[in-house]
């Protein structure tokens, strides 16, 4: 395995029964590296998650994580990971100290007691010890799940989707928190459906209906979709948005507040859809396609395939 690679695996298969949950995934995260690992609902994400960090076996695949054998040696990388947990799965009746002791002792921490504290301090949470879990808000619920997810030191953190349900300056802040750790060298898969979360990683890897679809930094997934994209104003765009829904050469026309975006991946025929309606009333722009473009293009792509 290539030292500087956090995750390397390949063809990582998981089903339930007939269900092919994940089907032959690869990837691969370098050390230091915020992996935004995007997809709808359903996709896989939280499977694949769970087989790299050893709570799930895969059927097929093979790889590293952290240099050890994904399939063989799967207690040495529980050792070394954090995961947390889409739903907040700490003790709601412990305060925010006991919650992260509790955890410590967990691991058998040596010299645990310091480790709470540099925890605690570290983490914005030392003046709030002693507030039951359960009476935080989301963003501090949020702040003792990465405490405690820290506090035996690992070297990757598996995120899945930590911001769900949590306001904007909160997000913010998580975000602002997650670049000092990788500015550290500390390592990060991070499941979202935001966008401008997406934006803020390294690399994304785009995951739909079990396989992976798409990888690559936000401008080499964007480059790669080929997608054109008109961004349109103008008095009752409901009306047009119905009108051009469906052409021949128009895959998608979403509204965005007071504008609308036309893309396709065919740039000849989306100029003849749209040459109907670009007189004075409505003004046109070529625009960069846009990470919601992309992903919802890829989608759509798929669900055609899948129905031809």
């Amino acid at each position: 395995m290539n030292a500087d690679l956090a995750i390397d695996v390949r063809g990582m298969t998981k089903r339930f029964g007939s269900l092919v949950a994940v089907d032959h995934v690869g990837l691969t995260v370098r050390r230091g590296e915020i992996c935004g690992f995007l997809g709808p609902n359903g996709s896989g994400k939280t499977t694949f998650i769970r087989m790299l960090c050893g709570l799930l076996k895969p059927d097929e695949g093979e790889g590293q994580v952290l240099g050890y054998d994904v399939l063989r040696e799967s207690e040495k990388i529980k050792r070394q990971v954090g995961y947390m947990t889409q739903k907040f799965s700490f003790w709601e009746d412990l305060s925010i100290e006991e919650n992260i002791d509790f955890v410590a002792r967990m691991y058998g921490l040596k010299n645990r007691r310091q480790a709470v504290e540099k925890s605690l301090e570290e983490l914005g949470l030392a003046h709030r010890r002693k507030q039951l879990a359960g009476h935080l808000s989301g963003g501090w619920k949020q702040r003792l799940a990465l405490a405690a997810c820290l506090i035996h030191e690992p070297q990757l953190l598996l995120l899945d989707e930590p911001t769900a349900g949590v306001d904007p300056k909160a997000r913010r802040e998580f975000w602002a928190e997650i670049h000092q750790l990788a500015g550290r060298g500390l390592t990060f898969l991070i499941t979202t459906h935001y966008m401008d979360e997406a934006e803020r990683c390294h690399r994304l890897a785009y995951l739909l209906n079990s396989k992976l679809l798409a990888t690559g930094t936000v401008d080499e997934v964007i480059r790669h979709a080929n997608l054109t994209t008109w961004e349109v104003s103008g008095p009752n765009l409901y009306w047009l948005e119905e009108q051009l829904r469906g052409r021949p050469g128009v895959e998608q026309s979403v509204a965005f507040g007071n504008l609308l975006h036309v893309s396709g991946d065919d740039p000849q025929a989306l100029d003849e859809a749209i040459a109907p309606f670009r007189t004075g009333e409505y003004q046109w722009r070529q625009v960069e396609s846009g990470l919601e473009d992309v992903f919802i293009h890829l989608m759509e792509r798929s669900q055609r395939r899948a129905a031809s």
